[in-house]
């Protein structure tokens, strides 16, 4: 056979044997990939989120114990200082236990039937949870160990009751304010939780949600269900508890702006790991809602002094830790979804609208709010939520909003008005919700063991009277 035609038969050969694995090469071409896709995990843990969430959840408690209890403590009159230190203490304890007994399982869980307004107890005692589960399921696809899930949120729950005891401070019994936080966090605050962040889960899309998040609402980090619900429980408790005897008649000035100061600084510390820790993963938009939370702050307290300078020619420390207690506030609905120069914005807005509550119109309707919790915390969180509408839109420099009904998260906005319109149907729920439940809550306390201390009591200062020791001595 001549050189030419065995080279012939060759290439002849070897193009049928390529064509003949041709569909095997494609093949293994095509299923590789799947079948690395098949054999790796959908979401693995990132130890630097898990780090930035447990350092969050321990800035969250700082809020707590010792920001919010020093923050309210120098507010009161040196004899009851260390019942609002107590207070704020011992419903922290309280709260925590609840939370990992049933409350988590309420808030985080599907209720079947009931899943628009609460969960179920499937959770119950932390039942599922141990050190390989991760939290994705209720954390759209951010994979944190769910025990970091579960004591993040946890810290959530225990500073919502405590901001509530401001509104009726110095004069309410000390078993009446722990009855009343089990109650309430129980019918009140678990479900709200429930109704504002569960979504369903990335298994099924379909899986119905929470109410107020099937509005289309959104709150970042807790307008609605920290400082809303809150604010108006404390104003119900203010109203049915009463005014303080000698209100309006005797001197009531804070006893300490120093520590009052401490406190608000330890809020405006705590609260970064309050908003941006709510992003749930160490990325972008924490540092998005990081910067705002500092920027409006900042805005809310220069806007307060601006203000006060205005009305009534000083201004005070009192007034810069408020403005920036309610700067706080506003944010915390729209740290992740407005833009810096937004978030600026509102702050320099909320200051005068909650002056004008706290200043006004509690004294043209005469309701004894000791410490402020209505006109700072609901009418600001009231605030937030409704400009959350508003500054998330791109157009206004906001970051837009993640639509996670979809498989692919795609990024969606629906136009101003009907963000706020869902905005404002989630704070009227809060308000309904919160409002209603707290009052009957609060009767049932009143029935059962009285809600108010003597006025002997009242008198001597519930340091002593309740709890037989002073926060000072001299």
């Amino acid at each position: 056979m001549s050189i030419s035609k065995f080279s012939s038969r060759l290439a002849l050969i070897g193009a049928a044997t390529a064509a003949l694995l041709a569909p095997a090469v494609a093949f293994a071409q095509e299923t590789a990939p799947a079948a690395a896709a098949a054999a790796a995990p959908a979401f693995t843990m990132d130890k630097g989120d898990n780090t930035w969430m447990l350092v969050s959840s321990a800035l969250v408690l700082l809020m707590t114990i010792p920001g919010l209890a020093l923050f309210y403590g120098g507010l009161v009159r040196a004899k009851n200082m260390l019942s609002v230190l107590m207070q704020v203490f011992m419903i922290t304890a309280v709260v925590a236990l609840l939370w990992v007994t049933y409350g988590y399982s309420l808030a985080f869980t599907d209720g079947g039937s009931l899943n628009s307004f609460v969960g179920g107890f499937s959770k119950a005692f932390l039942a599922g949870v141990n050190t390989t589960s991760l939290a994705e399921t209720f954390t759209k696809g951010v994979a944190i160990p769910e025990y970091t899930f579960v004591v993040f949120q946890m810290t959530f729950a225990c500073i919502t009751p405590g901001l509530i005891v401001g509104a009726f401070a110095e004069r309410v019994k000390f078993s009446a304010v722990m009855l009343f936080v089990v109650l309430w966090v129980t019918f009140i605050y678990f479900p709200m939780a429930h109704m504002v962040w569960f979504w369903g889960g990335p298994s099924s899309y379909t899986s119905p949600a929470g109410l107020i998040y099937s509005y289309g609402a959104i709150d970042f980090a807790g307008g609605t269900v920290v400082h809303i619900n809150a604010g108006i429980a404390g104003l119900v408790g203010a109203i049915m508890l009463g005014k303080r005897t000698g209100y309006k008649k005797e001197i009531m000035a804070p006893h300490s702006m120093t520590l009052t100061m401490v406190g608000a600084s330890l809020l405006w510390v705590g609260w970064f790991g309050f908003n941006a820790g709510s992003n749930l993963e160490a990325n972008s938009y924490a540092s998005l809602a990081f910067i705002n939370t500092f920027v409006a702050t900042a805005a809310a307290a220069v806007s307060w002094c601006i203000v006060e300078s205005l009305a009534r020619g000083k201004a005070s420390m009192l007034g810069g830790a408020s403005g920036a207690v309610a700067g706080l506030v506003a944010i915390t609905p729209a740290a992740g979804f407005a833009g810096p120069m937004g978030s600026i914005v509102l702050g320099l807005v909320v200051s005068p609208v909650c002056y004008f509550f706290v200043d006004v119109v509690k004294n043209k309707f005469n309701y004894d709010d000791s410490l402020d919790v209505f006109g700072v915390h609901c009418i600001g969180g009231i605030l937030g939520a409704l400009g959350t509408g508003i500054l998330v839109n791109p157009a206004l420099g906001g970051a837009g909003i993640v639509d996670y009904s979809t498989a692919d998260f795609a990024a969606t906005y629906s136009g101003t008005a009907t963000q706020v319109l869902a905005q404002a149907k989630g704070v009227l729920t809060t308000l309904l919700w919160s409002g209603i439940g707290s009052a009957i809550l609060y009767k049932i306390v009143d029935v059962v063991i009285g809600l108010r201390v003597s006025v002997e009591a009242e008198r001597e200062g519930l340091d002593l009277s309740t709890h037989g020791e002073a926060a000072y001595h001299s």
